[in-house]
């Protein structure tokens, strides 16, 4: 059975552990028994002075890209500070009473999942402090097979909270490499320590592992979400819903003006033997999302062979199909965030390069060659193989 970072630090019991340590974490960190990391330590008496939480809360109840508050942690009494508020780092007031930083946060394995930013911010505050940062590291629920890396590379001049630092899309990485990683390249100079997850394979997927999943934020219920994620993110620059509020958010695109057989039938005939595009009709539930109680048409998607399935490259087919085929209905939108909240060019900050709408107005035969050389990962292979630890 694979064990998490957390698993192997509570079977080791280091010295530290009754030094004064606060725990960067959510409720989706759990050991592979399924007992939540802040419970498991405090019950192998790690002494946890406080906890830290990233977007969506402690408990991943906030809505996407809403502002959390501080609070207390019902589960613990422990105090609560959101890194996803007035600040995205902790503060020297923060860390002062604090000697050791633990982070253990589950991440999804692409670039504008915010919790890999979060701990690039922990990160930077723990090296201007002198605490020292342990990272309780996790596989990667969409594989470690760096074959499977997408890009777009980002490119500097659209760094966000939703890709800080060029990387692909789709990394292939856990967060202990990329912290290894970034911790080098950015010269961070980070007192940076990895206890790294054992007994995993890193071409296998979340499926493979034995253990249930527990959802990692609001619209991530399940792993074809989580597969799915890198490429239909994608939808939120755009009018057409990915389903928020429903079980299967981003397995699914649609609006009420979208014909679900035609998009399906286009999709299909594209010979993606490895996802099923079946037409399907939904109503979204998200009250802060697109078509809110809205009847809409679209697609569902079912993953039939994920070592082979590139979710980015298919988003972006995806999109200029419902483009083409709704010319007078589709349109561009901002995404309004905390971190962005007036929410323009939201597409050029995921995809990573400016002016990146102008993509979807080529022929299609020459649209198809150009994703084709967008969605290669480049040198990154190359450049991350020295922070592999597995």
């Amino acid at each position: 059975m694979i064990k998490f970072g957390v698993d192997n630090l509570l079977q080791n019991a280091p010295i530290w552990k009754n030094n004064r340590i606060g725990l960067v974490t959510n409720k989706a960190a759990v050991t592979n028994h399924l007992l939540t990391s802040r419970e498991a330590l405090l019950k192998n008496n790690f002494r946890i002075c406080k906890l830290f939480s990233p977007e969506h809360g402690l408990e991943i109840e906030g809505a996407d890209g809403h502002e959390i508050k501080d609070g207390i942690d019902k589960l613990t009494g422990l105090p609560v500070i959101s890194l996803y508020s007035n600040k995205l780092a902790p503060t020297k007031e923060d860390l002062d009473d604090l000697d050791i930083v633990l982070f253990d946060i589950p991440d999804i394995g692409s670039r504008f999942y915010t919790y890999l930013w979060t701990m690039t911010y922990v990160m930077e505050a723990c090296a201007a402090n002198k605490k020292k940062l342990i990272i309780l590291d996790r596989p990667n629920p969409i594989s470690g097979n760096l074959d499977l890396c997408e890009g777009p590379i980002l490119n500097q001049t659209q760094s966000s909270f939703i890709g800080r630092w060029s990387m692909p899309i789709r990394h292939g990485c856990t967060l202990g490499e990329l912290a290894l990683y970034f911790n080098a390249v950015k010269n961070i100079q980070c007192d940076l320590e990895i206890i790294a997850c054992s007994n995993w394979d890193r071409t296998s997927f979340q499926t493979d592992w034995g253990i249930p999943l527990v959802p990692t934020s609001p619209a991530i219920q399940n792993f074809e979400a989580m597969l799915l994620y890198p490429g239909l993110c994608l939808l939120e620059a755009t009018n057409i819903s990915e389903g928020r509020g429903i079980d299967y958010s981003f397995c699914i695109a649609g609006a009420p003006w979208i014909n679900g057989e035609s998009i399906a039938g286009l999709l299909n005939n594209m010979g993606f033997d490895e996802v099923i595009v079946t037409p399907l009709r939904f109503i979204p539930e998200d009250i802060n999302g697109k078509y809110y109680k809205e009847n809409c048409g679209g697609i569902r998607l079912t993953i039939r062979e994920p070592r082979f399935f590139q979710p980015v490259y298919f988003g972006l087919l995806l999109i200029r199909f419902v483009k083409h085929l709704y010319p007078n209905d589709f349109e561009w939108k901002p995404y309004s965030t905390l971190v962005n909240p007036i929410g323009k060019n939201h597409l050029d900050k995921l995809l990573g390069f400016e002016n990146s709408e102008t993509l979807f107005d080529l022929p299609l035969p020459k649209f198809i060659r150009e994703i084709t050389l967008l969605t290669q990962s480049g040198s990154w292979k190359h450049e991350i193989r020295n922070y592999l630890l597995y």
